[in-house]
């Protein structure tokens, strides 16, 4: 089960950054292009966020449940935070996952609320960036970039 989620949780990613560079284009393009807010613009960057979702759920069952490094962190977290990959999947890769999917959920409801379309795209923009950044922040960049692969 353990391999399965985590394969799964490794595929998404590659999905929610897939959205995520969708957003960011729509959104520069449409602030830097003073282009009108479509359905689209707003749909690309719900399906960002609900990649994200998806993602903290996949990888809360890891964290929680699955994962045998989390369990060692967990047995005892003061001799975990010396071993830089457990330090990473126990606090810093949960830490960035959080307040990306945090960041993305405050561009969309900022976007929303703007009455201008350039103000949606401005808002999207900067909210979208500061999560995509959180992202490749806290990315296992390390870690196969395909399960089954390295």
């Amino acid at each position: 089960m353990y391999s399965f989620v985590l394969a799964v949780h490794n595929i998404l990613r590659w999905v929610a950054i897939i959205l995520a560079i969708l957003a960011l284009v729509r959104a520069y393009s449409g602030w830097l292009g003073r282009r009108d807010w479509t359905a689209t613009d707003r749909k690309i960057g719900v399906f960002f966020g609900s990649a994200m979702d998806l993602q903290l759920l996949l990888g809360l069952i890891l964290y929680i449940v699955l994962s045998p490094t989390t369990r060692i962190a967990f047995s005892d977290f003061g001799a975990a935070m010396r071993i830089p990959d457990v330090r990473f999947f126990a606090l810093e890769h949960i830490l960035y996952m959080v307040v990306a999917i945090v960041l993305v959920h405050v561009g969309t409801a900022a976007a929303r609320k703007a009455t201008q379309a350039v103000d949606k795209h401005r808002r999207a923009a900067i909210w979208f960036s500061l999560a995509g950044l959180a992202l490749l922040l806290g990315m296992p960049w390390f870690r196969p970039w395909l399960p089954g692969l390295g």
